[in-house]
């Protein structure tokens, strides 16, 4: 039986996979996001275009009233949408630090908030993050962003428990290299903290690891994580957590079995 869902951050990459995937599996699905011209596209393919912006709390309040008043009820939630905002701490004004959390933490917890009545109600209903193997690890330059998604996996987690006697499953997906627009945007804003920081020493190994086209061809492709979202969202009895792509299951295994101390070398050897 088909079920109603919500994909956020649906215009490209990992989401608008997800989306198509989903609704050629028979589910009805709508398609959140903020660039209307790619929406659109998404209408080709049976799914629901919504234009909205999760770090605006009317957005999300449209988008859920649209979706109840069609189809009376939501059965997942799939929070894709975010950004990863990579620069020097010293260098990176708190105003964009307190937007990254907006986007990647507040907004995806607005939106929570709104559909959790919704599936109470129903007494069934799933919440899907879409955290990334760096909720676990860290890299350089990744502060803020490294620390949405550290907040991401601990909220999801009380989450869980909180909803488990409403029969509302929370499960988090922690992706790692993706081939998406992620690496351009990053590398985009690298940029705009280049000339006159402290650190540019420091950023030559991340301009050739984004550069370098190698290491893209490396890079797990949006639709393999797409079916694990597809998984994540239909089977019976879903993992808590989900790791995909490259280079995630070596990171997390050395951190965690190896300690802090061989992950930092290793990383300082790769980033030098």
């Amino acid at each position: 039986m088909g079920k109603v869902m919500l994909v956020t951050g649906a215009s490209a990459g990992i989401g608008r996979e997800a989306a198509i995937l989903l609704a050629r599996k028979g589910h009805t699905v709508y398609a959140g996001a903020r660039r209307r011209d790619r929406l659109q596209a998404l209408a080709e393919h049976g799914i629901a275009p919504v234009e909205m912006d999760v770090t605006k709390e009317g957005d999300n309040e449209r988008a859920v009233r649209r979706i109840i008043e069609d189809e009376g009820r939501i059965d997942v939630l799939i929070n894709n949408a975010g950004f990863g905002l990579y620069g020097p701490v010293e260098d990176i004004p708190l105003d964009d630090a307190r937007y990254q959390f907006e986007v990647n933490l507040f907004g995806l917890a607005h939106l929570t908030q709104l559909v959790l009545p919704h599936m109470r109600a129903q007494r069934t209903g799933r919440i899907i993050n879409v955290s990334s193997v760096v909720g676990k690890i860290f890299v350089p330059f990744g502060a803020w962003y490294v620390a949405t998604k550290h907040a991401l996996e601990g909220w999801s987690d009380c989450l869980r428990l909180e909803t488990a006697p409403f029969n509302i499953q929370v499960v988090l997906v922690e992706p790692g290299a993706i081939k998406t627009e992620f690496f351009d945007v990053t590398r985009a804003r690298l940029n705009e903290y280049y000339d006159g920081t402290a650190y540019k020493a420091q950023f030559e190994p991340f301009f050739r690891m984004f550069d370098d086209p190698k290491a893209r061809d490396r890079s797990t492709a949006a639709l393999v994580l797409a079916e694990v979202l597809l998984e994540a969202a239909t089977t019976p009895n879903p993992r808590r957590r989900y790791v995909k792509g490259s280079m995630a299951w070596p990171a997390l295994f050395i951190r965690k079995w190896l300690g802090d101390g061989p992950y930092e070398f290793l990383l300082r050897r790769a980033f030098r």
